[in-house]
């Protein structure tokens, strides 16, 4: 992967807070052109680095009441049953988000259902019924925040400047 500078960090930057700020506005808060901005909003696309822009949606308004993270544990951890089960998951419509995990589980899952029953029912229909599953753990989501931003380590000052923010803030590395 080419190296990224200061302009495509900057871009990476407003576009993760606001994936609908027009190719003008881009062009002003970066300072090019807008045609430059394009191409380089472009190229971001093309090699990759900008891998999708997506609407939010809230949960309530699409009848979803209910989240929660499904921790699988597999019988074995051969690489044919993690693929038979990665496939089995990417195609259940409840599971919004799919972690393939070291330690003692295997799988977490992040789903989203309209309530208890149906929480059930996916559990019972669509996990505990597969072959490759040993044993699962669910637990209910209070509340689920994501933040819109993936820390940029190749922006200049890189990891850097991440140790500088966790000694400020008192986090660990």
């Amino acid at each position: 992967m080419r190296e990224l500078d200061r302009i495509d960090c900057e871009l990476i930057e407003l576009l993760q807070n606001n994936a609908r700020l027009s190719n003008k506005e881009l062009a002003a808060r970066v300072g090019l052109a807008p045609s430059s901005c394009l191409e380089r909003v472009r190229r971001l696309h093309e090699e990759g680095v900008i891998r999708a822009i997506v609407a939010k949606m809230d949960p309530k308004a699409l009848g979803i009441s209910l989240q929660a993270m499904i921790s699988v544990r597999l019988k074995q951890h051969a690489q044919p049953q993690v693929e038979a089960f990665r496939h089995h998951v990417l195609h259940i419509p409840e599971v919004t988000a799919i972690y393939h995990l070291t330690g003692a589980r295997d799988f977490l899952l992040h789903v989203a259902v309209v309530d208890a029953d149906h929480l059930r029912e996916l559990t019972m229909n669509a996990f505990t019924t597969r072959p490759e599953v040993a044993s699962i753990e669910t637990s209910l989501l209070f509340e689920a925040i994501h933040k819109p931003v993936l820390p940029n380590y190749r922006a200049a000052g890189g990891r850097e400047e991440v140790k500088e923010g966790s000694r400020r803030t008192g986090r660990a590395n």
